[in-house]
């Protein structure tokens, strides 16, 4: 099945075999309906992933499916990456990286370059079932724009490398799940498709490859090593397919 999506003002061919449609994901949006009815109220799912897994496509493609497949439930998908700080935060403050002090922004996208206290502040207030809002992330500003979502459905996902961080302050994010994913995948897959990401929005090969290796792969490591065991966790394989593994 192919779909485009919007992600972060970016519209995005997404593929997804219909052997995971039909035996993975319509199944996964039915065990969720089913949480969500028994509940009674907002359901709050949590999907976490390394950088390069594929996470906040998974998330907008089960928004999508659920649209086709449940039409008396409405889904809804969110990321973290709105909870960047600002460009003008992340230029004037800095970081002790590998023993040298550093401005963020050469690390964006690292936990200590996110607003934790914002995201956690906005996830309970989804979590109490009322309309709020929630904002997103412009590529194009490198800034997140407030508000720019308005949460009314019953089954929020929410997705984003570090939900299921387990450091300070990130380990109380998924008290306020009621289901949570794990997405995972090989490292080496991850670091092409990081690279290629990188080169695809203006850089330079050379420059991609420096940028990947010296800040998102640390945020990799630090995903896979250091993430909660999931209620659910799938390993995405080259080839796009999911497989589901138990940790």
């Amino acid at each position: 099945m192919i779909t485009t999506m919007d992600i972060n003002g970016i519209p995005v061919e997404a593929f997804f075999h219909d052997e995971d449609v039909e035996s993975l994901l319509q199944p996964l949006l039915q065990k969720l309906a089913g949480l969500q009815k028994e509940k009674a109220r907002r359901l709050i799912v949590m999907i976490a992933a390394p950088p390069g897994a594929g996470k906040t496509t998974f998330a907008g493609f089960l928004e999508h499916l659920a649209g086709e497949t449940l039409p008396d439930v409405k889904v809804q998908a969110v990321g973290m990456d709105g909870f960047h700080q600002r460009q003008e935060y992340l230029i004037t403050h800095t970081l002790v990286v590998d023993g040298e002090e550093i401005p963020m922004v050469q690390v964006k996208g690292a936990p200590e370059t996110f607003d934790l206290e914002g995201l956690r502040e906005h996830i309970e207030m989804a979590s109490e079932s009322g309309t709020c809002g929630w904002p997103t992330y412009n590529r194009h500003l490198h800034n997140p724009v407030e508000d720019a979502i308005t949460i009314d459905g019953d089954i929020l996902l929410i997705e984003g490398n570090y939900l299921l961080l387990e450091e300070e302050g990130w380990n109380e994010l998924a008290e306020f799940a009621d289901y949570t994913i794990s997405l995972r995948a090989d490292e080496k897959l991850l670091r092409a498709r990081l690279i290629d990401r990188k080169e695809a929005s203006g850089n330079s090969r050379e420059a991609a490859i420096k940028f990947v290796d010296f800040s998102d792969m640390r945020n990799v490591r630090r995903c896979l090593e250091k993430s909660k065991k999931a209620d659910l966790t799938l390993q995405v394989r080259e080839d796009g397919h999911y497989d589901r593994i138990h940790v």
